[in-house]
């Protein structure tokens, strides 16, 4: 028995080792095909870095600091659409997570179908909703509020419905021994767990959302992106050059200030 056991130690690491070999040149073979297919061989990328060093050297260098007045109001119109599609997704994200926990949603069916509806949300690129919401609302900050709602809701009520599978039972056991619904054991035996990671993962699609925000206004949905467009269209590279930095800088510092946050939050 004992020389059993120790053929087995040594031919699991062996097993582990072989398997991690296979892995490894799947993924290298998955790569070679990738680059194969799209003529993407490391090559033409070296080729192409002096091009890009000339076109930040010669066309966005120095950026027209005359524009940067022209920038701020498209910039708070970004900041606006970000902040509100993140807050509506946030709130409507709380409710329905809970239908998407297994340990509150006894109806196994209705959790996965639940479950199935996050997926898809997270599977639909945000420009493809901000695409569809022009075509439904028109071309304005609306549509871009609405594609962020949703792109919110399935990011967080992920993230949530998996934070609340994972809380301690024992509150949420107590109050269903004494007597208490399906109501009274979220508002007294999860929310008041889930709460500082439910802020956390709020502060962490706003960060997403104010990314996400610049890309939609190349589709018309409003913000900073609209110009962004148009100046590219113009060729107007300098003007590019101080959008890009006033982005630069507005992302870093919200990204800063949210990091802090979360850390606290932790």
């Amino acid at each position: 028995m004992k020389q059993q056991r120790n053929e087995r130690i040594v031919l699991m690491p062996r097993r582990f080792k072989f398997f991690i070999l296979g892995i490894t040149l799947l993924v290298l073979m998955l790569y070679m095909g990738a680059a194969y297919l799209t003529q993407s061989y490391p090559t033409r990328v070296i080729e192409g870095f002096p091009i890009i060093f000339l076109f930040v050297v010669n066309d966005l260098w120095p950026p027209s600091w005359e524009y940067f007045t022209s920038v701020l109001d498209p910039l708070l119109e970004t900041w606006n659409i970000a902040l509100f599609g993140t807050t509506f997704g946030a709130v409507l994200a709380m409710p329905v997570s809970f239908m998407a926990a297994a340990n509150i949603n006894r109806n196994n069916t209705f959790y996965r179908v639940v479950r199935f509806f996050f997926n898809i949300l997270r599977t639909v690129p945000e420009i493809i909703l901000a695409v569809l919401f022009v075509a439904l609302v028109g071309i304005g900050d609306v549509s871009g509020i609405l594609a962020l709602t949703v792109l919110t809701i399935g990011i967080i009520g992920k993230l949530l419905s998996e934070t609340i599978e994972a809380v301690d039972p024992g509150p949420m056991e107590a109050i269903r021994a004494s007597g208490g619904n399906t109501l009274q054991v979220i508002r007294y035996g999860v929310i008041p767990q889930i709460l500082p990671q439910y802020a956390s993962y709020t502060l962490y699609s706003l960060e997403i959302n104010v990314k996400a925000s610049v890309v939609l206004g190349f589709v018309g949905a409003g913000g900073i992106g609209i110009i962004l467009r148009q100046q590219l269209s113009m060729f107007n590279y300098e003007n590019v050059a101080a959008i890009i930095f006033v982005l630069f800088i507005t992302i870093s510092l919200i990204d800063f200030i949210s990091n802090r946050l979360r850390e606290r939050l932790e």
